[in-house]
Formats: structure tokens, C-alpha cells, sequence
């Protein structure tokens, strides 16, 4: 049986909060439930399986959500996601950060270290008639074999290096994955175990932040930074931290928490109305509020004249970085409550369904020559399962399916009515994907299984 999970997210708590613990408590008791009927086989028979493969399909642990890396100023020391990974100050950065989001989910990671032990999941033994014995004292304990892949918020765990090899196996411990300490690979012939076992459940995986060219240069690959991180890094993450230097001990409290929640809001575009709902909420003043939206100016503006930044805005060309100037110059000198009327329009006019990837599956090479039942990709938070091609003999694979991993993670999610009040309610979502082979399941191919609690 093999389990798919991406787009866990999880931080150092410097920025939004990661999912709660309970939901890998949750986890592990879907889990153990699925393996059990797993063991019931084609035959109607019981044989309890003999392991489980568990896959993460990038973005599990999130770096780049962590304010650790604004402790430095441009400078010799300066250190950020797209500064060079060869300096021992990005390797020690990032072990630092890794470790505050180890430490910040200790209770959490111990469920999944305890799934690879075999202590967590464990299954009734089979009698003589080939019936689940629940009556025996001793019950089957079912290791599970974890492998780590990297998308574009945990790209740092596929770097070269013997530093970054020492990150790696503090991760490997604490999660008790099955990942050699040198790979945690982007690609899936990166590491011949992890394709060998995915090509005996038909599956082929990516995380999908390869076709998101904002998170994603396709010139430079995955061992280097994207647009995407430093709007992050300099502006999301930045902004709490702004707005705590400018203002001190003077603000009124619950401004930064919530501030620093914006990566959980959902849709995104809904972001201009958290933050005024917010300061309207704990400020209470509609100077205040002013101040407030001129530190966020600034520090759009700073982000705007980053190296990094001036250097991807290629001349006489419409790219994502004019884009962000246009933006970005379209919402300087304007009030947060101007800006949540066009938001308002705007959303009224367009579509904001989670954009699908489904197209690039069809294009994938294990989809054209057949070497894949399922197309799996991550990246989106929007879980789909999409049926692609099917196919009568003498084929060996005649049904092809494509499926989105969807995510873990909490959300403040704007209420439909009048979304200008500013409501947003809080919940957890949880999707995960099972595989089956060798008749596993009473022969059932897949299963998936999506969640939102509260």
C-alpha cells in the first residue's frame, strides 16, 4: 500500500501557525484503519500486509515561511534564500531554521518516526481460515517506509554538500524516513529506490512547482531560488517584523498575531481584507491603520529594488516582475479600504478556482508511453482527481487518472457574505491518497481521502 501526502507546510511558528498536531493523531488512525482493510485480499481472503510506503511530496517542512533569515542586513553577512548556497552562512541558516521547525513540531514528527518504527500502525494476525484473528494477544505491527521529496518552499534539502547532508540526517532521525542522507531528490529518478517503488503501484510524482515559473525558474532549476521566495521572504514574512520595529511595545496587542497569519488566508486575493479587518479589529484607529499601510508601502518598495529582483526585470519585456510593479504601484498612497473595494470588485468578476495542472499531465512521459496508471502532483492545495485517457487491449494499463495531493493546513477562509465585512473562518483541511497492488483492498486500485475540520 503506498500513501501520497504533499503541502504539509510546516513551520517555525515565526509566521502562520502549522496544522495542530491532532490532525497526525487524525492521520494515524485513518491510517491504521486503512491497513487493515488493506490485508483483506482480491479472494476475500485476510493476510496482513507486510508494510506500507509513504510518500511526502514536497513542501513538508517550509523554511522559507520562518523570519530567521531577516536577521541580516545587506552586507558581508547578509543571507537569504537566494544568496549563495556555497557560503557556510546559508548551510548554518538553514540547519538553524530546520531545526526551530523540527523543535516547533516535535509531537507532530514523533507520529510519523513512530510509523517507521512499527509502534503506531498494527493489524490483527490472520487465523487458519484466512479471517482477521481479533481475539489473538499479539497484534502485527506494520513498518512504513518514508521517503522525503522537496517542492518549492523546501527546495533547500536537495543541495549538494556535506553541511547540507548533516541537515538532511537530522531530518532522516527525526522523521525516521528512509531517504539516504545525500538525497532528498526533486525528480523521481533522482533516487532509483523511490522509482523502483513507485513503478510497482503504477505511479509517477512530482510536486508541480515545476510549472509555476513564479516559484519555479525552469533556466535555472530547483537548486536556486525563485521570484516567489523573495516576495515571500521580503514582503509576507517581512511585514509583521516592519510593523513590530516601527511601532515597539506601542501597538495594540493581537496586531502582529494576526499579521503574521497571512499566509493562511484563503483565496489569496482575500489578503487586503484580512489585514483590514485586522487592524480594524485590534487597532481601532483609523490613523493608526494609515501608519500601518505606509510601512507596508516601504517596504514594497525595498522589495522592489532588490538586486535580486532588478536583476530577473529583463528590458522591453512584459514580465512577472512588471507585473508586481504595476501592482505594487497601484496600491502605494492607497488605503487599505480603497484597495479592499477593488478586491471586492474584482472578486465578483473573477473565477478563483485553484488553478489545475492537469494539462502538464497529459504531456508527462510515463502518461504518453503507459508506464503510469497515476499522474500525481502536489503544489496547488487543490486536491482533484481527473480521469485522462482510457485504452481497451492489448494494453497493459487502459485507464489513466490524474490526481492532486491537495494539502495539510490551516485556513482563515473569507465568509461569502458581504466579504467587505471582513469575516474569515478558521478550519483545518487533510487530504492524503492510498495505493494499492497485489490485491490488496479486495483488489481496489486507489483510494482518496480529503478533510476539513474545525
Amino acid at each position: 500500500m503506498l500513501i501520497v501526502v504533499s503541502d504539509l507546510h510546516l513551520g517555525d511558528g515565526s509566521t502562520a501557525s502549522s496544522i495542530p498536531a491532532n490532525a497526525f493523531h487524525i492521520f494515524a488512525s485513518r491510517l491504521r484503519e486503512t491497513a487493515y482493510y488493506a490485508s483483506f485480499r482480491r479472494d476475500g481472503t485476510y493476510k496482513p500486509i507486510d508494510g506500507i510506503d509513504l510518500l511526502l511530496m514536497g513542501d513538508i517542512l517550509d523554511p522559507l515561511h520562518s523570519t530567521l533569515w531577516l536577521d541580516t542586513a545587506p552586507g558581508a553577512i547578509y543571507t537569504r534564500p537566494w544568496t549563495s548556497f556555497t557560503n557556510p552562512l546559508f548551510s548554518s541558516k538553514l540547519e538553524q531554521t530546520t531545526q526551530a521547525i523540527l523543535d516547533g513540531n516535535a509531537e507532530s514528527l514523533k507520529v510519523l518516526r513512530q510509523f517507521a518504527s512499527g509502534e503506531r500502525i498494527t493489524v490483527p494476525p490472520a487465523n487458519a481460515h484466512g479471517e482477521p484473528d481479533h481475539d489473538a494477544k499479539d497484534r502485527i505491527p506494520v513498518k512504513v517506509c518514508i521517503y522525503y521529496m522537496v517542492g518549492n518552499h523546501d527546495w533547500y534539502y536537495h543541495l549538494k554538500g556535506a553541511a547540507y547532508d548533516k541537515v538532511r540526517r537530522n531530518i532522516i532521525d527525526t522523521m525516521g524516513l528512509c531517504n539516504p542522507a545525500d538525497r532528498f531528490p526533486y525528480e523521481v529518478d533522482e533516487l532509483p529506490e523511490l522509482r523502483e517503488m513507485l513503478g510497482r503501484y503504477k505511479v509517477f510524482c512530482r510536486h508541480g512547482d515545476y510549472f509555476d515559473h513564479f516559484n519555479f525558474n525552469p533556466k535555472q532549476g530547483r537548486d536556486y531560488s525563485a521570484l516567489g521566495d523573495v516576495f515571500t521572504m521580503e514582503v509576507l514574512n517581512r511585514y509583521p517584523v516592519a510593523v513590530q520595529q516601527h511601532f515597539g511595545d506601542t501597538l495594540p496587542k493581537g496586531v502582529i498575531d494576526s499579521l503574521r497569519r497571512l499566509t493562511n488566508v484563503r483565496p489569496a486575493l482575500a489578503t487586503p481584507l484580512w489585514i483590514s479587518g485586522q487592524l480594524k479589529r485590534h487597532a481601532g484607529s483609523a490613523a493608526l491603520e494609515s501608519e500601518l499601510k505606509k510601512v507596508w508601502d516601504d517596504i514594497c518598495d525595498e522589495f522592489l529594488q532588490l538586486p535580486v529582483i532588478r536583476a530577473q526585470d529583463r528590458p522591453f519585456v512584459l514580465d512577472t516582475v512588471d507585473a508586481l510593479q504595476f501592482a505594487i504601484k497601484i496600491a502605494k498612497g492607497t488605503s487599505f479600504e480603497t484597495i479592499n473595494d477593488i478586491v471586492s470588485w474584482i472578486r465578483t468578476r473573477v473565477d478563483e478556482g485553484e488553478r489545475s495542472f492537469v494539462e502538464h499531465a497529459l504531456d508527462e512521459p510515463a502518461f504518453t508511453d503507459k508506464t503510469a496508471k497515476f499522474i500525481i502532483y502536489g503544489h496547488t492545495h487543490h486536491h482533484e482527481v481527473i480521469s485522462l485517457d482510457s485504452d481497451s487491449e492489448p494494453f497493459e494499463i487502459q485507464d489513466q487518472i490524474y490526481l492532486n495531493s491537495g494539502t495539510w493546513h490551516t485556513y482563515f477562509d473569507l465568509a461569502t457574505k458581504d466579504p467587505k465585512k471582513q469575516k474569515f473562518i478558521p478550519y483545518q483541511t487533510l487530504t492524503y491518497l492510498a495505493f494499492y497492488r497485489d490485491g490488496e483492498r479486495e483488489g481496489r486500485q486507489f483510494e482518496t481521502w480529503s478533510g476539513t475540520y474545525a
